[in-house]
């Protein structure tokens, strides 16, 4: 029998809206033991059916929403994920066109809460985030499905350590789940990346900057710097508009791959590019003091704000860096600034980047652009 949950009349008015997240504050009763990553029917506390969710016993957000309808455990449940992974990739083959790498299913925008599939090219780079999808059943099911429907049988699976503490689930090391092959090539914008599946950030690179490194090539010009360059997705665009390019990370592991992937696409680069091993706030400290002048600045940090009580930390952190960059830009320079914090909202960033321009006595336009 399918356990029943009631919660909140504002997560049901949420839910209504289009939201998919119940928070365990918002339970009826939020003390209540809920089933380890598997599927309850969601009522209001009047007793309205909502729709099933799959529960979670250690994580805040409670219940993820995945269907209006009354789900129940067994075949229904892993038909339904199949349905919803052949849904997405149906919905992202009509629009990859000629792409070979994008991302296949993007857990609660498909309503697969807690799963992750990027492809690049030929492997597949799997992600999970909940305990439902953790499942062996579900995990199984999943990857049938996109072995099936992609023709691909190379597939990883690339463990976040600190999700998988919050949400209690057993410690997996970065894995090959099918096939042999971890390492291949795939393009953004014509440009070909080194893709080793099993080394890097996130599931091995950033596919959701593929618009934005466009547009930074369309603006740059001059002199160039990347600051976070990581494996040089922004600073091989640049090097295709810019007469010379600078790139900075921390991360010598990065910069070598970086190199690689620069000797990679050397035909179509209109300059080299040179690549610095530093910490960015010292580097653009240190050479904002000197009094360097760069035409096209760029930067990519990672995230500042894990969770909201870190929101304020992180903005002077960003403040500092694009201050910095700000005092380092030519009269009609551009920077290209970027935030991944989930934490720090769009409108809290660009206030920040005006008052980092102010400080810097720069006189700037702002405008605000989401990757696909």
């Amino acid at each position: 029998m399918v356990p029943d949950i009631k919660i909140s009349r504002r997560a049901a008015d949420r839910l209504r809206a289009g939201h998919t997240w119940v928070y365990r504050s918002d339970l009826h009763d939020p003390e209540l033991p809920l089933p380890r990553g598997e599927v309850v029917h969601v009522s209001s506390e009047k007793g309205r059916f909502l729709g099933s969710a799959l529960a979670s016993s250690a994580s805040q957000i409670a219940l993820r929403m995945i269907s209006d309808e009354a789900i129940i455990e067994g075949e229904p449940l892993r038909r339904l994920v199949r349905d919803r992974i052949r849904r997405a990739i149906e919905f992202r083959e009509r629009h990859a066109g000629e792409l070979d790498s994008y991302r296949v299913v993007f857990s609660d925008a498909d309503l697969l809460p807690g799963l992750i599939v990027d492809r690049y090219n030929d492997i597949l780079a799997l992600q999970v985030l909940t305990q439902a999808m953790d499942r062996d059943d579900l995990r199984q099911t999943t990857i049938e499905t996109l072995q099936r429907e992609l023709k691909i049988d190379d597939i990883v699976e690339r463990t976040d350590a600190k999700v998988r503490e919050r949400e209690e689930m057993t410690a997996l090391p970065s894995r090959q789940l099918l096939g042999a092959r971890s390492e291949t090539e795939f393009h953004l914008n014509g440009i070909a990346f080194r893709y080793q599946a099993l080394e890097g950030q996130k599931t091995g690179a950033f596919l959701d900057q593929r618009q934005n490194y466009a547009a930074a090539e369309r603006f740059a010009r001059g002199r160039a710097l990347d600051v976070c360059t990581y494996q040089g997705g922004f600073a091989l665009h640049l090097a295709r508009s810019c007469d010379a390019v600078t790139a900075v990370d921390v991360s010598r592991a990065a910069l070598e791959t970086a190199e690689k992937n620069a000797a990679r696409n050397r035909d179509v680069l209109r300059c080299d590019i040179e690549w610095i091993e530093g910490n960015a706030f010292d580097v653009l400290r240190d050479w904002s003091d000197k009094g360097e002048r760069y035409d096209t600045i760029v930067l990519d940090p990672p995230a500042f704000a894990k969770t909201r009580r870190k929101a304020s930390e992180a903005l002077k952190g960003y403040k500092e860096l694009n201050l910095r960059a700000l005092k380092m830009l030519s009269s009609g320079g551009v920077l290209v600034t970027c935030s991944c914090s989930h934490h720090v909202s769009e409108q809290e960033f660009l206030d920040m980047l005006r008052d980092a321009a102010n400080d810097a006595s720069f006189a700037t336009a702002l405008c605000a652009a989401r990757p696909d």
